[in-house]
């Protein structure tokens, strides 16, 4: 604990610092909650991963950019918990960044927001507020004057996915290609692979935009008081220029199956129209101020799209022998 307590006060906090402990069930970060001494708040210490985010730099210039623009906003509309409607990061003692590197390690420190929840379990009541809450904060960066880049290059990009595909496909690896579930696979796989496309060609001719998108949509990825109130939108790591599709399809993905993505009962997947419906109307609410045709007409398309992505990124990690 002494070493973590060492770097918390590389960073400008008030308060001493009482305990550190584990916090959280994430997979890419190691993340402790920092218990302090006194009135100042208690705070949260992160290891970014950056074997996964390889520009730290980038990735926090693009939370710092994001959160800043929020908090303006907030301010305007008259908010006045600010902290607990919006992530506050906090710089390194005498400079301008908000992480820091020890030992090749990277650390950040956020302000813990007390008496907040989060929920693993996926309602038709919070679904709604996922909708809303995902929607909202695209409306918040939706004319953000800063320019991010994207801090997993190419991380949503079809076209990408599945030229990684016909690589797999030429190599055969593992010798997997002439199973017969390997032939169908890939056969279904050809059969829509134009069509899942849409997207990039659509963005080529002009025709849809990129907007600042949260790109991991999970349920657990907002904050809520005791009252079940959405505060704040969370994990800002994948924040980045996206397609809508990003936000809707990735959430419905996950959240309308009603089975798990590694479930290997098969046979029990299928789409949730309680959660679609209730997602759907809370995201076209709060989206309803930007959104263009094209790119309304085409959310029934990114609920396709995801499901289908995931599908191409595991075949080819099959193919190649299991790797990821």
């Amino acid at each position: 604990m002494e070493a973590l307590k060492a770097i918390v006060y590389r960073f400008d906090i008030t308060g001493e610092v009482a305990g550190v402990e584990p916090l959280g069930n994430g997979l890419i970060n190691d993340t402790y909650k920092v218990i302090t001494s006194g009135n100042g708040p208690d705070y949260v210490l992160q290891r970014i991963n950056n074997a996964i985010f390889k520009d730290v730099e980038l990735l926090q210039h693009n939370i710092e950019a994001v959160t800043d623009h929020i908090r303006k906003k907030l301010v305007s509309e008259g908010e006045k918990d600010l902290d607990r409607k919006v992530l506050r990061y906090v710089k390194v003692k005498g400079g301008d960044a908000t992480y820091c590197c020890v030992d090749g390690k990277y650390w950040r420190v956020s302000v813990f927001i007390k008496d907040a929840f989060t929920y693993e379990a996926v309602t038709p009541e919070y679904s709604y507020y996922a909708g809303k809450a995902f929607g909202n904060f695209e409306a918040m960066l939706a004319d953000i004057p800063e320019k991010l880049g994207e801090t997993i290059p190419d991380f949503h990009n079809m076209e990408l996915r599945l030229r990684q595909l016909d690589e797999a496909v030429a190599e055969d690896k593992a010798g997997r290609l002439s199973l017969p579930e390997s032939e169908s696979i890939l056969g279904f796989i050809r059969e829509h692979q134009e069509e899942m496309c849409k997207a990039e060609r659509l963005y080529r001719e002009g025709k849809l935009p990129k907007r600042i998108c949260h790109c991991d949509t999970k349920v657990n990825n907002m904050m809520f008081d005791d009252k079940g109130n959405v505060l704040c939108v969370i994990y800002l790591d994948t924040v980045m220029p996206s397609f809508v599709f990003s936000d809707f399809g990735d959430f419905l993905r996950t959240g309308a199956n009603t089975v798990a993505e590694d479930d290997p009962a098969v046979d029990k997947v299928s789409f949730r129209m309680d959660i679609f419906e209730p997602f759907a109307k809370g995201y076209l609410e709060s989206t309803a101020s930007f959104l263009t045709p094209v790119e309304k007409e085409n959310l029934p398309y990114g609920v396709l799209l995801f499901p289908f992505m995931q599908a191409v990124r595991f075949f080819t990690d099959y193919l190649n022998g299991d790797t990821y």
